[in-house]
C-alpha cells in the first residue's frame, strides 16, 4: 500500500493570496483537505475535482468537531495512502493546535509536513497600519491567546504580569469576548489607561473592519461598534499614529463584497483588479474549462493549416487550448505558414503575443461583431481561407458575417464549458447566506450557467439581492432573456470597463 502523508498548512489570515506557494501546490495536488471554518473558500476552488474535502469548522465556540477526533481522522485518511492537507487558518503554529496534531501524527508513526502561513497578528498590523516593533522604541512584540480554561473558564494567561512591560506590543488573539476583563487586568498590572489600543477583524479582507482607542477605552468602543471575532487586538505605543498609515481601509471598493462568475480558470485576473482596489472577492466558478478533441475534424484542419489566411482566436482559453493540440501535432510554432492573426478583444491577443506571434487586429470592442468588421475592413476576406477557434458556447455571429463576406470559414472547437454542480461547493454556500454587494458576469455562457443552477444558489432569507453588472451589451442581452436584472454595464466591454462601472455604481448606489 502507498504510504500516506499529512501537511499542516497555514492558510494564511484569508486573503487567497497570502498563502505560500508550497501551500497551494499542497492544495492542488491533495486527496483530501480538511480546513478550518476561517479558510477562504477560495483556496479549496484550486482543490482537484476528485479531492475529498471535509469542514471541520474551529469556530472560537463551538467547535464543529472535537480535536481528537480531528486527529483521528487525519491519521485514518493518511494510512488509506493518501496525500491529505490539513488547512490550518493563519500559522499552524500560532495558536492553531498544530502541535497537537504533528505529536499525534508522530505518535502514530504517520510522515508530516509543516507549512508555516501568514499569522493573523502578522496581517492585522499591516493591513490596519500598525507597525508592530519601532526601530529605538518598540523592540519586543508578544502574542497572546485570550482563550480561557476550559477547566476553571479563568483567563489561561495573567495578564498582569504583561502590564508592566516597556517597549512590547500586545498582539492579543481570540480575546473578544473577554476583552473588558483583560484589558483591565493589565491595566491593573501597571499599564497605563491611555495606552494606545486597536482591535482589528478579519483582517486582509475586505470585510476588514478597524477601531483604535486606548485601553481604558477599547472594550467600550467594540461594544459599541459590534465588533466580535474573528479578530485581533494590539495593545501599545505602535498603536498610536495608524491614522496616517492607514492604507489598507482607503481603497475605493473597500468594505464591498463583490461576487465574480468566471470560470475557475479566467477568474484570476479579474479578481486581482478587485481586490487591488480592495474588495473582498468571492469567487462563485459555475463552471470549469476542459480540452475538448474532434480528432478527424483537428487531423483535416491541421492537414490543412499552411494554406489558411487568417486564423481567429474568439478567447483566450482557445489559444491556450489550441496551441496545446498544435504543438502535440507539430512540436514547432514555424508549421503555422504565414497566416494572419485575429482576436476577440486585447486579452486573447495578449494571450497569443505571449507565444511570440504578432496579432493584426484586436478591436477595442471585444464582441464578434467588431472584429468581424474589422477583418471584412481590411479587404481580404473575398474567398479567403479562415479558421476560427472556438469553444462549445460561442455564437455564430462570426462565422456568418464573414462567410457574408465571401471567407471559405472552417471553425474548430478546442474546448468545452462544463458546468459545476454547486449543490455543496462552499463558495456557492457562502453565497446562499450572504450575498454581497455587485455579482459581475462576464460572458453570456455564465449568465446561462447561474440561470441553469438558479434553484441551488437561490438567496437564505435576510440576504440581500446583489447588483448584478454586465461586461457589455451582449452579456446584458442574455441576462435580461434569463429575467436577471442589469443593475449596471461596462462602457467598453473589457475587464476594466467592468470594473469602471462597478466603481462608479457603488461610488453612487445608496
Amino acid at each position: 500500500m502507498t504510504k500516506g502523508i499529512v501537511y499542516l498548512v497555514g492558510a494564511g489570515p484569508g486573503d487567497p493570496g497570502l498563502v505560500t506557494v508550497r501551500a497551494k501546490d499542497l492544495i492542488s495536488s491533495a486527496d483530501v483537505v480538511v480546513y478550518d471554518f476561517l479558510v477562504h473558500p477560495n483556496l479549496l476552488a484550486w482543490c482537484r475535482p476528485e479531492c475529498e474535502k471535509i469542514c471541520v469548522g474551529k469556530r472560537s465556540e463551538p467547535h464543529t468537531a472535537p480535536q481528537e477526533e480531528i486527529e483521528t481522522l487525519l491519521v485514518a485518511r493518511a494510512r488509506e495512502g493518501r496525500r491529505v492537507v490539513r488547512l490550518k487558518g493563519g500559522d499552524p503554529f500560532v495558536f492553531g493546535r498544530g502541535g497537537e496534531e504533528a505529536r499525534r501524527l508522530a505518535a502514530e508513526r504517520i510522515p508530516f509536513e509543516v507549512v508555516p502561513g501568514v499569522t493573523a497578528a502578522l496581517a492585522a498590523s499591516a493591513c490596519a497600519g500598525i507597525p508592530l516593533t519601532q526601530s529605538n522604541s518598540i523592540s519586543a512584540v508578544i502574542f497572546l491567546s485570550g482563550h480561557e480554561d476550559p477547566q476553571t473558564h479563568n483567563l489561561t494567561s495573567d495578564w498582569r504580569k504583561y502590564g508592566a512591560l516597556p517597549n512590547a506590543t500586545l498582539a492579543i488573539y481570540m480575546g473578544m469576548s473577554r476583552l473588558p476583563l483583560i484589558l483591565s487586568e493589565l491595566m491593573a498590572g501597571g499599564l497605563p489607561p491611555g495606552t494606545p489600543a486597536a482591535a482589528v477583524q478579519w483582517a486582509s479582507l475586505g470585510r476588514q473592519r478597524s477601531i483604535t482607542g486606548t485601553a481604558a477605552t477599547l472594550a467600550s468602543l467594540v461594544e459599541a461598534k459590534k465588533l466580535g471575532p474573528p479578530a485581533v487586538v494590539l495593545v501599545g505605543e505602535a498603536v498610536r499614529g495608524h491614522e496616517a498609515i492607514d492604507w489598507f481601509e482607503q481603497r475605493p471598493l473597500f468594505g464591498r463584497r463583490i461576487i465574480t462568475t468566471r470560470g475557475r480558470e479566467q477568474a484570476g485576473e479579474l479578481r486581482r483588479k478587485l481586490e487591488d482596489l480592495g474588495a473582498d472577492v468571492l469567487e462563485l466558478a459555475l463552471f470549469e474549462i476542459k480540452p475538448f478533441v474532434d480528432r478527424d475534424l483537428t487531423l483535416e484542419v491541421f492537414g490543412e493549416v499552411g494554406h489558411y489566411d487568417w486564423i481567429v482566436f474568439t478567447s483566450a482559453n482557445g489559444v491556450r487550448h489550441f496551441f496545446d493540440m498544435f504543438l502535440k501535432a507539430f512540436r514547432d510554432l514555424r508549421a503555422l505558414g504565414v497566416m494572419r492573426i485575429a482576436c476577440v478583444g486585447e486579452a486573447t491577443a495578449r494571450a497569443v503575443r505571449a507565444l511570440h506571434l504578432e496579432v493584426e487586429i484586436w478591436p477595442e470592442t471585444a464582441t464578434a461583431e467588431a472584429l468581424a468588421e474589422a477583418m471584412i475592413a481590411t479587404g481580404s476576406l473575398d474567398h479567403g481561407k479562415v479558421l476560427v477557434v472556438t469553444g462549445n458556447l460561442n455564437r455564430d455571429i462570426l462565422v456568418k458575417k464573414l462567410e457574408e463576406s465571401r471567407a471559405i470559414v472552417d471553425r474548430i472547437q478546442v474546448y468545452e464549458n462544463v458546468r459545476i454542480d454547486l449543490s455543496s461547493d462552499p463558495a456557492a454556500e457562502e453565497f446562499r447566506q450572504h450575498s454581497g454587494d455587485a455579482i459581475l458576469f462576464a460572458s453570456a455562457s455564465a449568465v446561462q450557467s447561474f440561470a441553469a443552477q438558479a434553484a441551488t444558489l437561490q438567496l437564505a432569507p435576510g440576504a440581500k439581492r446583489p447588483l448584478a453588472g454586465s461586461i457589455g451589451p451582449i452579456t446584458g442581452e442574455a441576462m435580461r432573456k434569463a429575467g436577471l436584472p442589469v443593475d449596471f454595464e461596462a462602457q467598453t466591454a473589457t475587464l476594466d470597463g467592468l470594473v469602471g462601472a462597478l466603481v462608479e455604481k457603488l461610488g453612487t448606489h445608496g
